[in-house]
């Protein structure tokens, strides 16, 4: 079966050497996709220390930002946000930030109700405080 990798000009670019999404068959895969800027690799809602450490951040800026990134993808991949079938959300407070990261969730995916499963991990890669793994037909 024929793989395709995509990249998009309009979503930051992956922290390590993988594509933003990967096409199979009627499947396309997304890589990890956090919520930095593509202008400057800022993260809505972060504020660092000079250390680079997370001082404080806002969960609801950083999953209005992810879910951008996912849909600019999805776009440039030949999805869209209607056809996403998966998703696996990785967050590094599940206890502080699951119920205000819920309540955005629902508002963006009203339309759309794909499966989900949730976890709490104990790092990112960025000073990011959530992770979307999408799975999506083209």
């Amino acid at each position: 079966m024929k793989k395709v990798d995509f990249n998009s000009t309009r979503a930051p670019k992956p922290v390590g050497f993988y594509p933003h999404a990967k096409k199979v068959g009627d499947f396309l895969f997304l890589s990890g996709v956090g919520p930095r800027s593509i202008k400057d690799n800022s993260i809505p809602g972060v504020t660092l220390n000079s250390a680079g450490e997370v001082v404080n951040y806002d969960i609801e800026k950083q999953c209005v930002a992810v879910f951008e990134n996912i849909r600019y993808v999805l776009e440039e991949s030949g999805s869209s946000w209607e056809n996403i079938v998966d998703v696996t959300v990785f967050l590094t407070n599940m206890k502080k930030d699951f119920k205000k990261f819920n309540l955005v969730y629902k508002k963006y995916f009203e339309s759309c109700f794909p499966c989900r499963t949730t976890v709490e991990i104990n790092c990112l890669p960025t000073p990011i405080a959530i992770e979307l793994k999408v799975i999506a037909t083209t």
